[in-house]
């Protein structure tokens, strides 16, 4: 009975280590968009999956090296989960992340979560030192206005310097918006000033 029940252990031991595993995935995709053969030797040693190689084509039509993308793979599989974040990642490089910074973002497994942001980031038309900063603090878990803020009070005459400034003292979004409104109520205000015209007298 007790050597039944060791073979049962076994068999369900070796079931429990071979459920993650992918040993009939085709590696064709990536030979087909130019990676090198090399860096498919390294994908087979993580595993990878048919899912994630389909991921890791969109990378590479993308222009996102070979090395960065089994980087990519690793910390997913390091965090135990596969690498779906092939879209996010695209769109940080789109948007001008270099690759440094979106492995970055990838190594605290905030890709889905920040790159929407990130992105918008971009299109408000602040500096890179200043874009870096910003996106630093998120991944350093410190309170930081969303984009959308950003750009609202950017939009209402706030320098950069400003912007940064409020950002340093973490400022909220509910404190972002209220200063917005305030400064948005002014503005309004003064380009509804009533100016009387005179004309001409009647004789």
């Amino acid at each position: 009975m007790r050597y039944k029940l060791m073979l049962l252990g076994v068999f369900m031991l070796l079931r429990m280590s071979g459920c993650h595993q992918h040993p009939l995935t085709d590696y064709r995709p990536l030979d087909q968009v130019g990676m090198w053969s090399s860096n498919v030797e390294q994908l087979k040693t993580l595993n990878t999956s048919d899912m994630e190689v389909a991921q890791l084509v969109k990378l590479k039509q993308a222009g996102i090296r070979d090395d960065a993308c089994v980087t990519l793979i690793t910390q997913a599989h390091l965090r135990q989960h596969l690498f779906t974040s092939a879209d996010s990642a695209v769109n940080l490089a789109r948007a001008g992340y270099p690759e440094l910074v979106i492995l970055e973002i990838a190594k605290t497994d905030q890709l889905d979560i920040i790159s929407g942001d990130a992105v918008m980031l971009r299109l408000i038309g602040l500096s890179d030192s200043a874009v870096d900063l910003i996106l630093h603090r998120r991944l350093k878990g410190q309170a930081t206005m969303s984009s959308a803020e950003i750009g609202r009070l950017k939009n209402t005459g706030l320098s950069e310097k400003q912007i940064l400034e409020r950002i340093n003292q973490g400022m909220t979004d509910p404190q972002a918006d209220k200063e917005s409104s305030l400064r948005e109520a002014a503005r309004n205000h003064a380009n509804t000033g009533f100016v009387r015209t005179r004309g001409r007298k009647s004789r």
